[in-house]
């Protein structure tokens, strides 16, 4: 979503709060300083925040071609090893840190054709077109709206109390580890939106074309990862093959924990369509907040997630550069506590751990009414 977009008023008074937090006044104000925030770190982009993508870059390649030349020589353990781990950084980096933050225009200022939201294709089984729409779009504009961010749930997961229950939903964190092992595989079939079709809610006409460039990008993947590569490698064309599939796993199941961290653990917020009718651009910035977290960690962490690990704020500026997320970081977090504002950020396991509890409880039924998080008295 473009945050620069200005939106209709809210239909609040000044003493109605919005979800339980601020009122009309305090939300404006709370909208204009994370605003400024956004516009002081976007006009003092300059030729360092270039030179980190690009070295970036240069190092993800780099990587890549050792990981895939020692898998050459994979039939010896340590090099299946080296070049399976090499091959395993390298997809992570590909995806997170660059395909991911590329394809949300995050460098488009530079003018690069070769680092461009227009030109960009990942090393993943999902089109760019459709992670666009289903990701960009729906995604980031309708963040945690149950009904309207596919993301809750992958169509498959119950992720909201809001979500009706099912008996299907018992066997949820089997569900849940298959999504995680084949993540990219249930990304690129995410837009199809394959629950409807199969409660008829849409044709399969409005779809073939989708589905079509997917099977194609599905096919180049597969043909790379898993034919041309073992190929070349002759003799030890199974080392080569197993070391590609490893290092496909382990970036799926990394990929997985990063984002259901930063969506998913206890205390972030859901919202219903009501709650985003007549959304101004203070309203929305308050949602992304409340319906995010941070997971904290190092610099290399950081990296690695792609700065995922800073979902409050990509929420807030999708179109930043990645690498400003952390100072942009210290400055929300201080505004959040200046209008009392719940800010969650927590190591990787608290985080994750909270995610997995909250898969098993929603396997459930419900025990208690919807919950969108802690008020401003628990937080």
């Amino acid at each position: 979503m473009n945050t620069a977009l200005k939106l209709a008023e809210p239909e609040i008074t000044p003493q109605s709060p919005v979800f339980g937090y601020l009122n009309a006044e305090e939300l404006e104000q709370f909208g204009a300083e994370i605003d400024a925030v956004r516009q002081r770190i976007l006009s003092s982009l300059d030729e360092g925040d270039a030179a980190y993508i690009r070295r970036i870059i240069r190092w993800q390649r780099g990587l890549e071609v050792l990981g895939r030349g020692a898998l050459f020589l994979g039939i010896l353990p340590p090099f299946w090893l080296l070049g399976t781990a090499s091959l395993s950084v390298a997809k992570i980096l590909e995806n997170m840190e660059i395909g991911h933050n590329v394809m949300h225009g995050q460098w488009d200022w530079m003018r690069d054709p070769s680092i461009h939201s227009s030109t960009w294709e990942w090393d993943n089984v999902c089109p760019k077109e459709e992670w666009k729409h289903s990701h960009n779009f729906m995604h980031h504009k309708w963040t945690n709206v149950v009904g309207m961010d596919r993301d809750v749930g992958y169509g498959i997961l119950r992720m909201s109390e809001e979500q009706p229950w099912h008996p299907a939903y018992l066997f949820q964190p089997i569900t849940n580890a298959l999504l995680a092992s084949f993540f990219q595989w249930g990304v690129a079939l995410h837009d199809l939106e394959t629950d409807r079709l199969r409660r008829g809610e849409r044709k399969w006409s409005e779809v073939k074309d989708k589905w079509r460039r997917i099977r194609k990008k599905m096919g180049k993947q597969v043909l790379k990862d898993y034919v041309l590569f073992p190929l070349l490698a002759g003799p030890f064309f199974l080392p080569v093959l197993l070391g590609n599939a490893t290092a496909n796993l382990v970036r799926n199941l990394w990929s997985y924990a990063i984002i259901f961290c930063g969506h998913f653990p206890e205390g972030t917020h859901e919202f219903l369509p009501e709650d985003v009718e007549n959304e101004t651009q203070a309203h929305w910035y308050l949602r992304q907040m409340l319906g995010s977290a941070n997971i904290t960690g190092g610099p290399l962490f950081h990296i690695m997630s792609g700065n995922l690990s800073h979902q409050i704020e990509h929420h807030l500026f999708p179109d930043m550069p990645s690498n400003r997320y952390a100072e942009a970081a210290k400055e929300v977090q201080a505004i959040c506590e200046k209008y009392g504002l719940p800010y969650n950020a927590k190591p990787f396991w608290a985080q994750f751990g909270s995610v997995m509890k909250k898969v098993l409880r929603l396997s459930l039924p419900n025990f208690s009414s919807r919950s969108k998080g802690p008020t401003p008295q628990q937080a």
